[in-house]
């Protein structure tokens, strides 16, 4: 059931116009008063309807049965009911209405509600519900007294008609004792029919104004109470609320909005609590003589309390935020912000490992519970869609295993090794090796060796996943035939990978 951006309040009237349509009005006005000035949420008064049938007519007249006789008692003639309802929605109500019977369904079509109401006791009544499920209107259902397996299936009844419907957690007891309310069954509907809107139909005393608040921050959208206004003539049950009840009642509720702030998305930071976590921020000062152009790193600078405005703090500090400095520095100085060129590469380190995990879907080549990632760009992680590769490291003994994976259109530069020898297997995808001036085409499940010391570099048309098998892997013993790679400092970014990410 579409709610809007706004929780919906239900004003529940049940018998309480005593059969007194002058007296129902007088309610709806009441409490159309209450309401004034809030936009926060909506607002409907809901009615109920029993068409005569609903009693035995060998019972009608009944004086021992309180609910036979109230029913009785109460009962509206069409015309007067229709009044009520064109009241309902002259003071700008919602027209709700719960139908006893089927007959009270043709009635609440004839006149037009907008909104059907499901009483608990006929959650399963699925006579009634045939009738319903053929009308266009929105419906909202209370679960009171229904298994899970009931609710199963009515949503399934609801859902495979595609009509617009919420539930409703409920307690069946009037009124229901404050131990009893068992507010965790709204996150029980939340979990198991996602995408339903979920609401709280309560019975409690009225002077509760705590569920309600409990019930906003579980994330309930509807919220239904009985209510009434007492006179000398017509005294309200222990569950229904006056219109100053019902009014701290809402103000309960928008409290608990309030405290519990936005939906959806990370809430916004106010300068008062920037600032309080802000003086607690370890300060960077220069733990030796920089000079610039210099990468700062964990040996270049030490973290100390109290920090100043625009410093370089340690909630800065990133294995993928780069600083280098734009001149030099002598030790225990202060190191700020702008005096520091910043690369920021966790966004382009986020679209390399979602572009591993697609190609390791594709190739379903397993790794390991948890792996160490090299991601290797030889002339920056901007231009990593050119030239560069993701190297897994699985193993590293007298003999290592690393996974070479290059994504389409990638090179690797000529390079040659000083000390390790290494055979390559191709395990998906294709890769061309120029080796010492000659070109090898492999595919999947080539094997290939390089002797330590020969010239060789890669290309991939479609991508490749390649299992390096070599004696150890010594950092800094790849020479490249580009000088300019081996002098450039930072050309590597390293993360752990869990298997999560490619499940």
């Amino acid at each position: 059931m579409q709610t809007g951006n706004r929780p919906l309040f239900v004003f529940e009237m049940a018998n309480n116009h005593m059969g007194d349509v002058a007296h129902g009005i007088k309610i709806v006005e009441e409490f159309a008063k209450i309401i004034e000035g809030i936009s926060e949420f909506d607002f409907s008064v809901k009615l109920q309807h029993r068409h005569e049938s609903f009693i035995h007519p060998g019972h009608r007249n009944r004086q021992d049965h309180k609910l036979i006789k109230r029913f009785v008692d109460t009962q509206l003639t069409n015309a007067d009911f229709k009044r009520l309802k064109e009241e309902i929605q002259r003071y700008g109500f919602i027209s709700m209405c719960t139908p006893w019977d089927e007959l009270s369904v043709d009635l609440m079509e004839e006149l037009d509600f907008d909104i059907i109401k499901i009483a608990s006791c006929s959650f399963n009544d699925w006579s009634l519900l045939e009738r319903i499920a053929k009308t266009k209107k929105r419906i909202i259902a209370s679960t009171a007294g229904a298994s899970l397996d009931v609710i199963d299936q009515v949503v399934s009844f609801f859902s495979h008609r595609q009509k617009d419907f919420a539930l409703m957690h409920c307690v069946g007891e009037y009124p229901c004792l404050r131990e009893n309310l068992e507010l965790n069954q709204i996150d029980l509907f939340h979990e198991r029919y996602p995408g339903i809107p979920i609401g709280f139909s309560t019975h409690e005393d009225p002077e509760n104004y705590d569920s309600i608040r409990i019930a906003v921050a579980k994330g309930a959208v509807i919220f239904e109470k009985h209510i009434g206004v007492p006179t000398e003539r017509y005294k309200l049950n222990a569950y229904s609320a006056t219109p100053g009840q019902a009014k701290m009642w809402l103000e309960s509720a928008m409290d608990a909005l309030k405290m519990c702030g936005v939906q959806g998305r990370r809430k916004n930071f106010t300068p008062k609590e920037i600032y309080d976590l802000g003086i607690l921020h370890r300060g960077a000062y220069a733990a030796r003589d920089l000079n610039n152009g210099d990468k700062l790193d964990e040996n270049s600078y030490f973290l100390a309390m109290p920090n100043i405005d625009g410093q370089i703090v340690a909630n800065d500090l990133s294995k993928y935020t780069e600083f280098y400095a734009q001149k030099d520095y002598k030790k225990g100085e202060v190191l700020m912000r702008d005096e520091f060129s910043i690369k920021e590469l966790r966004k382009q380190v986020k679209n390399i490992v979602a572009q591993l995990d697609e190609i390791l879907k594709e190739s379903k080549v397993a790794l390991p519970p948890y792996v160490d990632l090299e991601i290797s760009y030889h002339y920056g992680i901007e231009k990593f869609a050119e030239s560069g590769a993701v190297l897994v490291k699985v193993i590293n003994r007298e003999y290592s295993k690393i996974l070479l994976i290059m994504f389409p259109g990638q090179s690797y530069p000529d390079h040659r090794h000083i000390k390790k020898d290494e055979s390559y297997h191709i395990l998906y995808g294709d890769l061309t090796v120029n080796l010492e001036g000659v070109v090898h085409q492999l595919s999947r499940g080539k094997v290939m060796s390089v002797n330590r010391g020969l010239l060789h570099g890669f290309t991939t048309k479609s991508g490749v996943i390649i299992e390096e098998i070599a004696t150890t892997y010594i950092e800094g013993d790849s020479l490249y035939e580009d000088d300019s790679i081996n002098k450039r400092k930072n050309r590597k970014t390293f993360l752990t990978f869990w298997p999560e990410w490619t499940s």
